[in-house]
C-alpha cells in the first residue's frame, strides 16, 4: 500500500515542487492537495489545488496537467500576512497554447488558523470564457469578477491528499461527495497495557462515532475494514508500520474509499447512521465506486 507522496514544498516564485519527504518534515508543513477532473483547453484534464502552510509561509498552488508526456502548468500564490497585501487578484498561464486564468479573493476569508479557508472566499479557474472549477462559497462574486459563465461539465473531485502532524491524535474534515456535508475523521493511537507490556491500540472515529477499533496494533499494523456512512459504504485501509517500527519522524497512511451501494438493506431503517462491519463486503452490496479517494498521511511527532 505504498503511495507516492507527491509533497510540494511551500513555495516562492519560481521554486520547484519537491517530491522529497524531507521538504515537509523539516518545516512541519501541513499540505492539502485536491485533484479534480474536468474539460479544459479542449481535453479532459486533472487540476490539482494545493494549500500548504508552515511557520514561515502560507501558499496556494493551482496546477493543470498538460498533454501526454508534458509537465504541468502551475499558478502559485503566496498568502502574505501583511496588511497592505492585496488579497485578491488573478494570474494567467498557457495550457497547450490556450490561456487559463486563475482568480482568487481572500479579502474576508476565514481561515480559523487552518491551512485552507473555511468560508468567505473563492478560487476560480477560467478557460474559453467558462469557469471550469470554482472553490469557496462566494460564487456570485466569482462569476461577477470573471465575467464568465459556468462550465457545462461539472468538475469531479478525484482524490484528496492530506499531510498532518500530531503526537497521538490526528483530526481532519472531509467531504466524501461534492454535494455532501463535511465529516470529521479522528484517528488516535493509544498505548494499552497487557501482561505488563505495552500493547498499542488504534481508534478511528467519524463524527464522534467509533467505527474502527484495532487492538494488538503490533500485529495488525496493516489492514482494512468496511464501514457504513449514511447510504454509502467506505473502505478504510491503514498502514502504521513506520509509526511502530521505524525511528525518527515517520508517517502512517490511511485511505478512505467510498463505494456506491446498489441496494438498501431492509434492516437499515432502524440502525444508526454509522455502523462498522469488519472484513470484506459481499459483491451484491455495491458495484462500481465514486471517483473520490482520500489519502491521509499522519506524521507522528514524538
Amino acid at each position: 500500500m505504498q503511495e507516492h507522496l507527491g509533497i510540494p514544498a511551500c513555495f516562492s516564485s519560481g521554486e520547484k515542487v519537491s517530491d522529497d519527504p524531507s521538504a515537509i518534515t523539516k518545516s512541519g508543513q501541513n499540505v492539502f492537495m485536491s485533484v479534480y477532473r474536468t474539460k479544459i483547453a479542449d481535453q479532459c484534464r486533472l487540476i490539482t489545488v494545493t494549500w500548504c502552510k508552515n511557520l514561515l509561509l502560507h501558499g496556494l498552488s493551482v496546477s493543470v496537467e498538460g498533454s501526454e508526456g508534458e509537465s504541468q502548468f502551475t499558478c502559485k500564490v503566496e498568502l502574505k500576512p501583511w496588511y497592505f497585501w492585496k488579497k485578491q487578484g488573478s494570474k494567467r498561464f498557457l495550457v497547450d497554447g490556450k490561456p487559463v486564468d486563475v482568480f482568487w479573493d481572500f479579502k474576508i476569508a476565514k481561515f480559523n488558523g487552518e491551512t485552507e479557508p473555511s468560508s468567505d472566499y473563492y478560487v476560480a479557474v477560467v478557460c474559453d470564457d467558462e469557469v471550469v472549477l470554482l472553490l469557496g462559497n462566494l460564487r456570485k462574486e466569482a462569476y461577477r469578477k470573471t465575467g464568465c459563465r459556468p462550465a457545462l461539465i461539472d468538475p469531479i473531485l478525484v482524490s484528496r491528499k492530506e499531510h498532518i502532524f500530531g503526537k497521538r491524535k490526528f483530526i481532519t474534515r472531509v467531504k466524501f461527495h461534492d454535494k455532501g456535508s463535511f465529516h470529521e475523521i479522528s484517528i488516535e493511537c493509544k498505548n494499552g497495557t497487557s501482561s505488563n507490556r505495552v500493547d498499542p491500540e488504534m481508534e478511528i472515529r467519524i463524527d464522534g462515532h467509533l467505527v474502527i477499533h484495532v487492538k494488538h496494533l503490533h500485529w495488525k499494523f496493516r489492514g482494512n475494514e468496511s464501514i457504513h456512512l449514511n447510504k454509502a459504504r467506505i473502505e478504510v485501509y491503514w498502514d502504521v508500520h513506520d509509526w511502530l517500527f521505524s525511528p525518527g519522524l515517520r508517517h502512517a497512511l490511511f485511505i478512505f474509499k467510498p463505494m456506491l451501494l446498489t441496494t438498501s438493506s431492509s434492516s437499515s431503517s432502524g440502525s444508526t447512521p454509522l455502523s462498522s462491519q469488519t472484513g470484506s463486503s459481499s459483491s451484491t452490496e455495491g458495484s462500481g465506486s465514486p471517483d473520490f479517494c482520500l489519502f491521509l498521511y499522519a506524521w507522528k511527532v514524538e
